[in-house]
C-alpha cells in the first residue's frame, strides 16, 4: 500500500513538472477576478459576435486578445465555447478554424489553472481542438498555423510536439506575406528562440531573440502588432516597405516614422512630386535616399503638395529645403491657423513623434502657393485636383487627387482621433462632408497620411459606410449629453449602430475610433462645468487624492500596494495606474508603488497595441517600454 501511494506521488510529481510551462504567450496564471471597471472594448466585441458570426478575422482575433489581456481566461473559453455551439451551421470553413484557434489558445493560457488529475487530459483535449482547426484549413491558414505553433512550442517535450512547432514555427516565416498583420511574427521569432534556447543553440537563440523585439526570454507582456515604439524614433505603423501603386509614377514609404511618404514622378518623367514632408529632417532624409536607392533615374524634386499643416507632416520642411531651395509647396491659404497651434502647443509630442522631434523644425515651415477653392494644377504632364474640404482632423485639410491615376492622397481627414489627443481640434459635421467628397471621386487607390489609415479605410465603399455608422453614434451621443449623461455613462452604453451588424467591413474600423469620436463630440458639446459628474468645478490635484488614500482612509504603503496589485489581477490597468500615481505623491521613495504603476502601463501597451496608437506610444512612454520595428528582410 505504502508502494502505492509512494507512486502516486511521484506520478503527480511528474503531471506537475510537464504542465508548469503552460503559461500560452505570455500571461502570468491566474484565475478569473471580475474586473471593477468597464471594458468598452470587450463589451462591444462581446456585442458584435453575439449577434452573428464575425465576417472580419480581425474581430475574432481581437476578442481573444482582449480576453487573454483582462486575465478573464475561464470566460474566454466559455464565450467561444457557446459561439461554436450557437453558430456550428452558419460558421464557414473560414470562420469556424479561427474559431477554434482562439478556443485552443485561451484553453492552453488556462491549463495551469486546471486541477492537476485533469490536466494532462484538458491539453490533450485543447490539441484536439487545435488539430482539428488545422484540419478544416487544410493546414494553409496563417491565424491558424500561428496559433498551433505558438501552442505547441510551449507544450513539454512529453506531448511530442516540439518538431510540429519548429515546422509551424518556419513556414510562417516563410509565407509572412500571408499574415494578417505582420506583428504576429514577434511571437514567432520568440518563440523559436526559446526552441533553440532550450537545445543550447545560443546563436539561433539570440538571433531570433533579437528579431522579436523582446530584451529577454523572460519578457511581461505579449505584442503582436506590427507598430513599434521606440523613445528616440517614436511611434512606427509598419516594418519598413516600399509599394509602387501606379508602377513606376506613385511610390508609398511606410515605417520611417510616424508618418507615410508619398512621391509621384510626373508623366513625362522630368519632376518629382510629393504628398507632405515628413515629421523629421532624419526621417525625411531615410524615406527620400531609400526611394533614391530603390529606383532608378529619378526626377529631381520639384514639387509638393500639402494635405494639411500638422507637426508630423511638416517637420521634414528644412531638408526638403536642402533637397531643392526652389521646391514650390501648394497648402491651405488657412494654412496658418493649424501652424500657430502646433508650434504654440503647451505640449511636446515626443510619446509618438520620439525624443529626437524638436518644434524648431517647424518654424521655418511656409508654403509658397495659398489654395483657396478647388483648383486642378498640371506638374510635368501629371494633373492633379487640390480640392480643399471643410473638415476633419484640422481646418486647413486638402485633397490631392490624380483623376487619370484615380489615387487620391487622403492626408489624417478621418483619424481616429479627429485631431490630435492633445489638441482642442476635430470637425464632425466638416468630417461627414469631407467623406461625402472622397466618396464621390471614386478613386481606385486611397493613401493617408499614415499606415495604420490605409488599413482601415483602404476604400470608398468603406467610407462610405463608416459615415453611416458615425452619423447615428454622433446623434446618440448628442441625445445623451442632452439628457445629463456624464462622458463615463455615455461609453457604458456600448453604443453599437443596428446596421453596423450587416457590415463587417466595417466593425474594426468602428472600434478604433469609437471611443475619441465620443470624447470629440461630449468636448464640443459641453462647457468648463459637468453637473452630471461635477467634473471641472473642482481642481483636486493627485497630491490631494494621494491625501484621500493616506489621511481619510489610513492606507499603509503595503495596504496600497496589496490593493493594485489585486486591481492588476482583475484587469484593471487603468485604475492601477491611477491609484499608484496617487499613491506615489504619498510614498514617493516607494520601488514597490513605482513598479506596479510601471506594471500597469505595461499591461495597457499590451491591450492598446492594435487598436489605439496614441494610447501604445503614449504608455509606452509612461511604462519605458519600447517595442522595436520588424525588419521584414530578414
Amino acid at each position: 500500500m505504502a508502494m502505492r501511494r509512494r507512486y502516486l506521488w511521484v506520478g503527480l510529481i511528474i503531471i506537475l513538472i510537464i504542465t508548469s510551462s503552460l503559461v500560452v504567450i505570455g500571461l502570468t496564471p491566474t484565475h478569473d477576478s471580475p474586473s471593477q471597471t468597464y471594458n468598452a472594448e470587450l463589451e462591444y466585441l462581446k456585442a458584435i459576435h453575439g449577434a452573428g458570426p464575425a465576417g472580419d478575422p480581425r474581430i475574432t482575433f481581437s476578442l481573444m486578445a482582449q480576453y487573454l489581456n483582462a486575465h478573464q481566461l475561464e470566460a474566454g473559453i466559455e464565450f467561444f465555447e457557446s459561439l461554436i455551439e450557437k453558430y456550428e451551421s452558419q460558421l464557414s470553413s473560414t470562420q469556424k478554424p479561427l474559431y477554434l484557434s482562439a478556443l485552443g489558445i485561451l484553453r492552453a493560457s488556462y491549463a495551469d489553472q486546471v486541477p492537476l488529475l485533469k490536466r494532462i487530459g484538458w491539453v490533450n483535449e485543447t490539441v484536439d481542438i487545435l488539430e482539428n482547426a488545422r484540419e478544416i484549413s487544410n493546414n494553409g491558414d496563417y491565424a491558424v498555423r500561428w496559433a498551433t505553433g505558438i501552442v505547441y512550442a510551449q507544450l513539454p517535450k512529453w506531448f511530442g510536439k516540439r518538431e510540429v512547432a519548429f515546422e509551424d514555427l518556419t513556414w510562417l516565416i516563410e509565407n509572412s506575406e500571408q499574415a494578417p498583420t505582420p506583428g504576429l511574427l514577434r511571437e514567432v521569432y520568440y518563440q523559436l528562440a526559446v526552441l533553440h534556447h532550450q537545445r543550447d543553440n545560443e546563436p539561433e537563440a539570440q538571433k531570433y531573440l533579437t528579431l522579436s523585439g523582446y530584451n529577454s526570454f523572460d519578457k511581461e507582456v505579449t505584442i503582436i502588432t506590427p507598430w513599434a515604439v521606440v523613445a528616440q524614433k517614436g511611434v512606427t505603423f509598419h516594418p519598413r516597405r516600399l509599394r509602387e501603386i501606379i508602377p513606376g509614377k506613385v511610390y508609398n514609404l511606410s515605417g520611417f516614422e510616424f508618418t507615410e511618404y508619398n512621391f509621384i514622378v510626373s508623366e513625362d518623367g522630368t519632376q518629382l512630386i510629393s504628398i507632405d514632408m515628413g515629421t523629421r529632417p532624419d526621417s525625411a532624409q531615410d524615406a527620400y535616399e531609400y526611394l533614391k536607392a530603390q529606383v532608378a533615374n529619378l526626377p529631381p524634386l520639384t514639387t509638393v503638395f500639402m494635405t494639411h499643416s500638422h507637426w508630423d507632416h511638416i517637420g521634414g520642411y528644412n531638408y526638403f529645403q536642402e533637397i531643392n531651395p526652389n521646391l514650390e509647396i501648394y497648402a491651405r491659404a488657412n494654412y496658418h491657423e493649424e501652424w500657430e497651434r502646433v508650434v504654440h502647443s503647451p505640449d511636446n509630442p515626443i510619446y509618438m513623434f520620439g525624443t529626437d522631434f524638436k518644434k524648431e523644425f517647424l518654424v521655418d515651415y511656409k508654403p509658397d502657393v495659398m489654395i483657396r477653392d478647388c483648383t486642378e494644377v498640371v506638374v510635368g504632364g501629371t494633373r492633379f485636383k487640390l480640392i480643399p474640404i471643410p473638415g476633419g482632423e484640422t481646418p486647413d485639410g486638402m485633397f490631392i487627387f490624380m483623376p487619370e491615376q484615380e489615387v487620391l492622397f487622403a492626408g489624417d481627414f478621418i483619424m481616429p482621433m479627429l485631431g490630435d489627443p492633445i489638441q482642442e481640434e476635430g470637425n464632425i459635421p466638416g468630417l461627414f462632408e469631407a467623406i461625402d467628397v472622397a466618396v464621390s471621386l471614386q478613386p481606385k487607390h486611397i493613401l493617408h497620411g499614415h499606415e495604420g489609415l490605409t488599413w482601415i479605410y483602404p476604400s470608398a465603399d468603406v467610407l462610405a459606410k463608416i459615415k453611416v455608422q458615425f452619423e447615428w453614434l454622433y446623434e446618440q451621443t448628442v441625445k445623451a449629453i442632452r439628457s445629463g449623461m456624464a462622458r463615463a455613462a455615455i461609453h457604458h452604453l456600448n453604443l453599437i449602430p443596428p446596421s453596423l451588424f450587416e457590415y463587417p467591413e466595417v466593425q474594426f474600423p468602428y472600434l478604433l475610433t469609437r471611443e475619441f469620436f465620443i470624447n470629440r463630440v461630449y468636448d464640443h458639446q459641453t462647457g468648463i462645468w459637468r453637473p452630471a459628474d461635477l467634473e471641472g468645478l473642482d481642481h483636486l490635484s493627485q497630491q490631494e487624492y494621494g491625501a484621500l488614500l493616506t489621511h481619510y482612509l489610513k492606507r499603509s504603503e503595503s495596504d496600497l500596494k496589496r490593493a493594485i496589485k489585486k486591481m492588476l489581477q482583475s484587469g484593471d490597468y487603468e485604475l492601477a495606474a491611477k491609484t499608484a500615481g496617487w499613491a506615489l505623491t504619498q510614498y514617493r521613495d516607494s520601488r514597490g508603488l513605482a513598479q506596479l504603476r510601471k506594471r500597469a502601463f505595461t499591461k495597457l501597451v499590451e491591450k492598446y497595441q492594435i487598436i489605439n496608437p496614441f494610447k501604445l506610444g503614449l504608455y509606452s512612454h509612461k511604462a519605458e517600454y519600447e517595442t522595436p520595428q520588424l525588419d521584414m528582410a530578414k
